[in-house]
């Protein structure tokens, strides 16, 4: 089974130190959560989908506090021992983890393994911030941030980072020129080729453009695909649907 990261071991440390401080029987996935708000990765994985960890936090420990009081013991000397959604979290976050061949589990990827757990209050109160699992993941494998402030970062790889937090670590010097989103690299707007006139009128494919209007104003299976040898005219297509788009037709 592959390691823990330092910083993961103390974040989990200090998800039971929180439950024993507050004398509760159970570590939840909540006391969990507010653990990794200051595990480094995991945070800057959360600052990065727009998460604002203070609040996050102010919110978890206002639940902890007032919602959780069931779970106080008067036993002298108990321990705080991890819920079944607590432990399930941590294993999924290592099976994954192995099952990618690495060897490290990080906060990140306890993160991520949260997200499964999709009827606990720790993943409510990510989702009050729009935070998704699939945002999480597109950041962790492709330095995709769903904050734009971010722009392009690299890829989750296990390794931790400094306390300064995730702009210093990640892309210092992003004040003076934000880095190129993986969008802007690797793909073309074409709305914005056609706004700027770089898109020529297209002659005699009227129905092939209406046929995807019609697809894509679809409730269901709104996705046209275009099919064909290359040289049809399949991009043609496209760009006439640009055309379209951005004169209001």
């Amino acid at each position: 089974m592959p390691s823990f990261s330092n910083t993961l071991e103390q974040a989990i440390h200090a998800a039971l130190a929180l439950a024993n401080h507050r004398h509760h029987e159970l570590a939840t996935l909540e006391h969990l959560l507010l653990a990794l708000v200051d595990e480094p990765e995991a945070a800057r994985v959360m600052r990065a989908c727009s998460v604002d960890l203070e609040v996050l936090r102010k919110d978890l420990v206002t639940f902890i506090d007032e919602e959780l009081t069931t779970l106080e013991t008067d036993i002298e000397g108990s321990e705080a021992v991890p819920t079944a959604a607590f432990q399930r979290v941590i294993q999924r976050a290592a099976i994954h983890v192995q099952s990618s061949g690495r060897e490290e589990v990080t906060g990140a990827n306890v993160l991520v393994a949260i997200f499964a757990e999709r009827e606990s209050n720790a993943v409510f109160f990510l989702s009050e911030q729009e935070m998704t699992r699939y945002d999480a993941v597109n950041f962790i494998a492709h330095g995709v941030a769903k904050d734009p402030r971010f722009g392009e970062a690299r890829p989750v790889t296990g390794s931790t980072t400094s306390d300064d937090g995730f702009e210093d670590a990640v892309l210092p010097g992003m004040e003076e020129e934000a880095p190129e989103t993986a969008l802007g690299k690797y793909c073309v707007d074409l709305n914005r080729k056609a706004q700027e006139g770089g898109i020529d009128p297209l002659i005699g494919r009227d129905h092939e453009v209406e046929r995807c209007i019609q697809v894509l104003c679809r409730r269901r299976k709104n996705n046209p695909l275009l099919v064909g040898d290359p040289g049809v005219g399949k991009t043609a297509i496209a760009e006439g649907l640009a055309r379209r788009i951005t004169a209001g037709e």
